[in-house]
C-alpha cells in the first residue's frame, strides 16, 4: 500500500515537473521595444519630445509575417481624430512605421497595432496594443510651406525660402520657449525672400505670424505717428499686411486669381466695429467682431504681442482673419454683386510686374527695395526713413497652402503665446 502511494506521489511530482518544463519551453510572444527617433514609446507614461519626422520602430520577440501588416497599424492625430497615412515595413522581428507626412509639433498622437499580424512560425499573432506620444516643440499644424523662426538668422525651417537680412537684428521674443525674433528699427531694416510668387500661388492659403509693434518714436516726416507696413510681396500685387498709424484697424490686401487669366486685389480689412452686410457694412462682409466696447483693434495690436492668422478658403470662397486664436473678420466672394468678376475667384495669385514691383517677399516693408511702386511717396518709398517702415518684432511666420481649422488656430495660439 505504501509503495502504491509512493508511486502515485512520484507520478504527480513528475507530471508537475513536466508541466513546468513544458511551460518554460512555450515561446513568449510580445512587444520587446517601441521607439521613435531614440525616444522610448513603451514606458509607463506617454512619451514626449518625439521628433515630428521620426520613424516608429517596434521590435517583437519573434520574427513577423509581413502579410497584412500594413492594414494593422493606425496613427491618429488626437485633437482632430484624423488618420495619418503611414507606410509599414516588416523585417524579421522589426516592424517600422513611417508617417507619410511630417507630424505637427507639440501634437498628441495615438499609435495602434491590431492583433492581425501573425508571427512567422504561424503559432500566434501579436498582442494588440496602443501607445500615445507627443511630438517635440510647441503646437503648430503640419505641412507649412515656409517657416521663419528668426533664431539669429532668416533661414526657412520648412523649405528653401531663406531670407536676406538687411539691418535687422534678432532679440528676445515673446517668451523663453519662442527664442528670438526679428526686430526692425522702423527706418530701413528689411528681410527679403526670393521667389515669393511660389509662396502665394495656391487655391487655399494661410499666413500665420506673431507681431509686436513699437510706436515709440515711430513718426513720419511731419512728426506725426507713422503706420506699419509689416510685410509685403509686391504690395497688393501679391499680398501685404499693414497696421495704420492710429491702430484702429489692420488688413491683409491680396491679389486673387479670377479664373480667367486675370487677377484683382481685395482687402481682408478688420476695423473691429462689428459691421457686416446685415448692419451697414460692405455687401461681401459676413462677419466682423465688435471690439468697440473692449479697446478696439488698438487694444489688441498696439505695442503688445499678437498672433495673426489670415486665410483664404477656396471651398467656401471666404477670406478669414483670426487674432489671438479668435475669429475677427471674414468676407465671402459669393456675396459680391451679380456679374462682379470676383465671383469667379479660384485662389490667390501673384499679379506683379517688374519694375513696378519685384517678386520678393519682404518682412519689414510692403515690398522689396527694388520695386518702384510708390517710390516717390513720402509714406511709401523705401528710401524715406520716415515712410511706413515697420517698427517692432516679428516671429514664427508660417505660410501654408491649406486652410487651418479653428481648433488648430486656437491650439497654436495657446501653445505659443
Amino acid at each position: 500500500m505504501k509503495k502504491s502511494l509512493f508511486l502515485k506521489s512520484l507520478a504527480l511530482v513528475c507530471f508537475a515537473f513536466l508541466a513546468v518544463v513544458g511551460c518554460k519551453k512555450e515561446k513568449t510572444y510580445d512587444l520587446q521595444s517601441l521607439t521613435a527617433g531614440g525616444v522610448d514609446l513603451n514606458g509607463a507614461t506617454s512619451a514626449t519630445g518625439v521628433s515630428p519626422t521620426a520613424d516608429i520602430v517596434a521590435t517583437f520577440s519573434q520574427d513577423l509575417n509581413a502579410s497584412g501588416a500594413s492594414g494593422a497599424v493606425t496613427l491618429v492625430r488626437d485633437y482632430s481624430d484624423a488618420s495619418i497615412p503611414v507606410t509599414v515595413t516588416v523585417s524579421g522581428k522589426t516592424l517600422t512605421v513611417n508617417p507619410n507626412e511630417d507630424l505637427g509639433s507639440g501634437t498628441l498622437y495615438i499609435l495602434s497595432v491590431s492583433g492581425v499580424i501573425a508571427y512567422a512560425d504561424g503559432k500566434s499573432n501579436v498582442t494588440a496594443f496602443s501607445r500615445t506620444f507627443t511630438t517635440a516643440g510647441t503646437f503648430a499644424p503640419s505641412g507649412a510651406i515656409a517657416h521663419w523662426t528668426f533664431e539669429d538668422n532668416a533661414e526657412d525651417q520648412a523649405g528653401t525660402f531663406d531670407g536676406v537680412v538687411v539691418g535687422t537684428t534678432f532679440t528676445a521674443s515673446r517668451n523663453g520657449a519662442a527664442g528670438k525674433s526679428a526686430t526692425f528699427d522702423g527706418d530701413d531694416d528689411i528681410i527679403e525672400v526670393n521667389n515669393g510668387d511660389v509662396l502665394m500661388n495656391t487655391e487655399d492659403f494661410t499666413l500665420s505670424f506673431w507681431v509686436k509693434t513699437n510706436s515709440s518714436g515711430h513718426v513720419d516726416a511731419g512728426g506725426n505717428p507713422a503706420g506699419h507696413f509689416v510685410m509685403g510681396l509686391g504690395a497688393f500685387k501679391g499680398f501685404q499686411f499693414e497696421i495704420p498709424a492710429d491702430y484702429k484697424s489692420c488688413k491683409l490686401a491680396a491679389s486673387y486669381d479670377l479664373g480667367n487669366g486675370n487677377t484683382a486685389s481685395e482687402d481682408l480689412w478688420f476695423p473691429g466695429d462689428g459691421k457686416t452686410f446685415a448692419n451697414g457694412g460692405w455687401q461681401g462682409w459676413d462677419f466682423c467682431k465688435d471690439l468697440t466696447g473692449s479697446g478696439g483693434v488698438e487694444g489688441l495690436l498696439k505695442d503688445k504681442w499678437a498672433n495673426i492668422v489670415c486665410m483664404y478658403n477656396s471651398a467656401t470662397r471666404q477670406g478669414i482673419m483670426y487674432i489671438n486664436g479668435e475669429k475677427m473678420k471674414s468676407f465671402d466672394f459669393d456675396l459680391w454683386p451679380d456679374g462682379d468678376a470676383k465671383r469667379g475667384v479660384t485662389g490667390l495669385k501673384y499679379g506683379g510686374v517688374a519694375p513696378e514691383v519685384v517678386n520678393k517677399l519682404a518682412f519689414g516693408f510692403i515690398q522689396s527695395r527694388d520695386g518702384l511702386l510708390w517710390d516717390t511717396e513720402p509714406w511709401g518709398g523705401f528710401d524715406f526713413t520716415t515712410a511706413n517702415h515697420f517698427k517692432g518684432q516679428l516671429d514664427d511666420i508660417r505660410i501654408y497652402h491649406k486652410v487651418l481649422s479653428a481648433d488648430e488656430i486656437l491650439l497654436m495660439y495657446n501653445s505659443e503665446r
